[in-house]
């Protein structure tokens, strides 16, 4: 066989044979095995992982149906509409590591907020986006209505207002995925990100009575509870997290919830588990917990199928999904 003729699958099959590479494999091989067996994939996204524009593959993910829900925070699920519409503004600093506090004082003077290697304008990112949401916020108090931030952006999508601005094909962003196949997305914490701080400065301005307009928080995990007790009534569901924090310590703990608080004591624990982090485990550091400690909160079993790969998700991410998308 040619190494042209080589696909991802094949070539991380044949090179990726030890450490964390080797469970790089072992994680996409026991996502297909999951899907085999009819189980459901939940994906959670950390980080910058939108900026990084994952949004490509995580978009033939959901299309091919091998993510089956998604919990991120407020920052991702903006981010990916802002690379939709303001993709050819966005500046890349190739010399990150070498800036210095002038430099970084000329972008933020320049409306650039860096995120690693890379700068999201203002005026073309949030400042558009912002505008769109606003008439949104003030359509739901007309109405008397409230909504969740992914349901916002998903009428945004559906309805057809942003389209004009779009500057990626659009079957590169998981949101435009998303909002095709209605896809549950919760988003725990979504005060803390550029939107929702516009939508608390427009609550403190006095333009919106109620910060209660927007749905999230307490109500989020009570759709996730809802959502997991019937799905898992019928597939085992797996759990990949990118990163750590609110994005997957909130959605993991579904399971205890139900099953020690709300006494369902038929609850199925998650059937996979794989996190993709490069936090030390030490110094209490949660992100960087390994799998067995999970076993301790009634989230995992010892025989759930379990890795931890200790690595850059930006670069083994992708390996996985396009393994995942090749079986």
């Amino acid at each position: 066989m040619r190494e042209a003729d080589v696909s991802i699958r094949e070539f991380m099959q044949r090179e990726f044979r030890h450490f964390n590479a080797a469970t790089t494999v072992d994680a996409a091989q026991g996502w297909c095995d999951h899907l085999e067996r009819d189980g459901k994939m939940f994906l959670t996204l950390a980080g910058a992982m939108s900026t990084a524009e994952l949004g490509i593959s995580i978009a033939e993910l959901i299309r091919s149906d091998k993510v089956h829900a998604i919990c991120c925070t407020g920052a991702n699920l903006e981010e990916d509409i802002f690379n939709l519409v303001a993709h050819d503004h966005y500046v890349r600093i190739r010399n990150w590591r070498e800036l210095t506090c002038e430099d970084e004082q000329s972008l933020l003077d320049r409306h650039l907020n860096r995120i690693t290697d890379t700068c999201i304008p203002e005026e073309e990112a949030f400042r558009r986006i912002e505008r769109a949401l606003v008439k949104s916020w003030r359509r739901l108090a007309e109405l008397g209505t409230r909504e969740f931030p992914h349901e916002i952006l998903y009428r945004l999508l559906r309805d057809g207002e942003l389209e004009s601005m779009y500057q990626i094909d659009p079957r590169d962003s998981w949101m435009v995925a998303a909002a095709e196949k209605d896809l549950p997305i919760f988003v725990p914490g979504w005060e803390d990100s550029t939107t929702g701080n516009v939508f608390a400065a427009k609550c403190i301005e006095g333009e919106f009575a109620t910060p209660g307009l927007v749905r999230h928080g307490v109500e989020y995990m009570i759709e996730l509870a809802d959502w997991y007790t019937r799905t898992a009534a019928s597939s085992s569901i797996g759990f990949f997290q990118i990163g750590g924090g609110i994005a997957g310590d909130f959605p993991i703990c579904v399971v205890p919830m139900l099953e020690q608080d709300l006494l369902r004591r038929d609850t199925p624990l998650w059937g996979y588990f794989c996190q993709i982090g490069d936090s030390t485990t030490s110094y209490g550091s949660y992100s960087g917990a390994v799998p067995n400690e999970k076993i301790t909160w009634g989230k995992l079993s010892p025989e759930t199928p379990s890795f931890m790969i200790e690595s850059d998700a930006t670069i083994v991410a992708p390996l996985i999904f396009r393994y995942v998308l090749e079986s």
